[in-house]
C-alpha cells in the first residue's frame, strides 16, 4: 500500500523548533558524520527527490522514510541559500572527524615552535574553508577578501600561540597546554568577521515567516556573526580546556609513559536559522515592514551561517 504524500511538506521541520530538544535533534540529524561517506550519486538522488517533493511530483511508490532520508542528505551536503553541493571538508557533518583530528594534534604538539606554527596554520586553513562553505551566500565574498581574512586569522592564531608559548615557558605545564585554545579563540574573533565582512557592509537578507524577502539588515548580520563567533569558541572550550587537564594527569601514570606513541591518538579520541525581533532592525527597515505588514509581523528570519 502506497503512502499518501499529498499533504507532505518536505521542508517542514521533523521536530518542534520552538524547543531546545527539537533544535538539538534537528542539528544532530543534518550534522551526522556518517553522511560524509555517502556517495555523490546518492547525494544527487537526494537533491532530485527533494526538488520533486517540493513540486509535488514524487515517483510512485515513494515512502515518507525515503523522503526524510533524502532531506537529511540534502541538508547535510547542499547550501541552504544556493542549493549547490558543498565541498566535503567544509560541511558541518565533517566537523566531528575533522575537528577531532586537528584539535587532538594541536593539544598534543604544543611544545615546539615549528609544531605550534604548523598546526595553527592547519587549523586556520580548515576554519577558513568551513567559514567560506557555510557563509551566507546572499552576500558574496571576493577572492581578495577571502585571502585577506585567511592571512589575518592565521597570523593572529600563530602570533597568539607563539607569544603565549614564550610567556608560559616558566609557568606550570598545564598552562602551556591551554595555549592552543587561546590561539583558536583569538583567531575566531578575527577570521569569521573578516570572511563575512560583506554581510556587515551590505547587510543580509531578512524574510517574513513565509520566506518572503523584506530587505537587508546590517544589524542582523552583526548579531548573526557575533553568535557564530561565540558558538565556535564555546564549542571548542570543553575539549580544549578540560582535555589538557585529563592528559596532564594521564601522562604522569607509569603505563602512559611507556606508550608515548599513543598520546596523540588518545588526544584525538577524547576531543571527540535564526529568529530576530523587528525592533532590533534598522529604523528604515522597521518602517518598511510596518508599512507592509502593520504589527502582524513581530519577527523576521535570516540565515546566520554556521
Amino acid at each position: 500500500m502506497e503512502a499518501d504524500l499529498s499533504g507532505f511538506n518536505i521542508d517542514a521541520p521533523r521536530w518542534d523548533q520552538r524547543t531546545f530538544l527539537g533544535r538539538v535533534k534537528h542539528f544532530l540529524n543534518i550534522t551526522d558524520p556518517r553522511t560524509v561517506f555517502v556517495s555523490e550519486r546518492e547525494l544527487d538522488w537526494a537533491k532530485v527527490m527533494v526538488e520533486k517533493s517540493r513540486m509535488g511530483v514524487v515517483p510512485p511508490g515513494t515512502q515518507v522514510e525515503q523522503l526524510l532520508y533524502a532531506k537529511k542528505l540534502y541538508d547535510s551536503a547542499f547550501h541552504p541559500d544556493t542549493g549547490e553541493k558543498m565541498n566535503v571538508i567544509g560541511r558541518m557533518s565533517f566537523q566531528l572527524p575533522g575537528g577531532m583530528i586537528i584539535t587532538g594534534f594541536m593539544l598534543q604538539f604544543y611544545r615546539t615552535m615549528p609544531a605550534v606554527i604548523f598546526w595553527q596554520w592547519v587549523n586556520q586553513s580548515f576554519n577558513a574553508l568551513v567559514n567560506y562553505t557555510n557563509r551566507n551566500a546572499a552576500s558574496p565574498t571576493s577572492v581578495r577578501q577571502m585571502a585577506l581574512s585567511y592571512f589575518t586569522a592565521t597570523t593572529t592564531a600563530v602570533a597568539t600561540a607563539v607569544g603565549m608559548n614564550m610567556l608560559t615557558k616558566k609557568a606550570p605545564p598545564l598552562v602551556g597546554r591551554w595555549v592552543p585554545f587561546a590561539a583558536v579563540a583569538a583567531a575566531n574573533c578575527v577570521n569569521i568577521p573578516m570572511m563575512r565582512q560583506q554581510e556587515l557592509i551590505k547587510g543580509i537578507c531578512v524574510k517574513d515567516r513565509n520566506e518572503n524577502e523584506i530587505g537587508h539588515s546590517r544589524r542582523a548580520a552583526a548579531i548573526g556573526i557575533t553568535q557564530v563567533v561565540i558558538s565556535r569558541i564555546t564549542m571548542s572550550a570543553p575539549g580544549m580546556i578540560l582535555l589538557p587537564v585529563i592528559m596532564e594527569r594521564l601522562e604522569k601514570l607509569h603505563f602512559m609513559q611507556k606508550v608515548k606513541v599513543l598520546h596523540a591518538p588518545l588526544q584525538v579520541m577524547l576531543s571527540g536559522c535564526f529568529e530576530l525581533p523587528v525592533s532590533y532592525l534598522e529604523p528604515k527597515l522597521q518602517d518598511t515592514i510596518k508599512a507592509k505588514y502593520g504589527e502582524l509581523e513581530p519577527y523576521v528570519y535570516f540565515n546566520k551561517g554556521l
